[in-house]
């Protein structure tokens, strides 16, 4: 599978979020050609605000890898991770994030935050944005305007 495949994954985990009346954010990590893990947001059923797809796919492929530690591993997302979501990913040693849209309200890659570009981080991920940005940033927007 290419960029383009895992980030369709990606989006159906986001479309699945909004049907349960979550933020419409999906998340699937790869290593190499093996889906270690995919979800999407789950913060209000779960009651928990670090349930965000992200934090929720990397707990899940940490457990399938028997290793808090990903090295050499995608992450796939919807939309531009938040600050926390993007620690997470340095702390799991993500290799690579491919994201969807960007999210001007809270986005740490370069929207409101540069994150992963700070010099004194001891770790890189090399970094994809804009895959199919049209769908993921239509998914947010239809789910916001049916709550407006």
């Amino acid at each position: 599978m290419d960029d383009l495949a895992y980030m369709q994954l990606a989006l159906a985990e986001a479309r699945a979020a909004a049907e349960r009346g979550e933020v419409p954010v999906g998340c699937a990590v790869v290593l190499g050609d093996r889906l270690l893990a995919r979800a999407g947001n789950c913060t209000i059923a779960a009651c928990d605000p670090s349930a965000h797809a992200e934090i929720v796919a990397l707990r899940a492929a940490a457990k399938s890898m028997g290793n808090y530690r990903l090295n050499g591993a995608s992450l796939y997302v919807t939309v531009e991770p938040c600050s926390m979501c993007a620690g997470a990913m340095i702390q799991a040693r993500v290799a690579r994030l491919v994201y969807g849209c960007d999210d001007p309200k809270g986005g740490a890659v370069h929207s409101c935050f540069e994150i992963f570009s700070h010099p004194a981080l001891n770790h890189r991920v090399e970094i994809l944005g804009g895959v199919l940005a049209e769908e993921c940033a239509s998914a947010m927007q239809a789910f916001f305007a049916a709550r407006r």
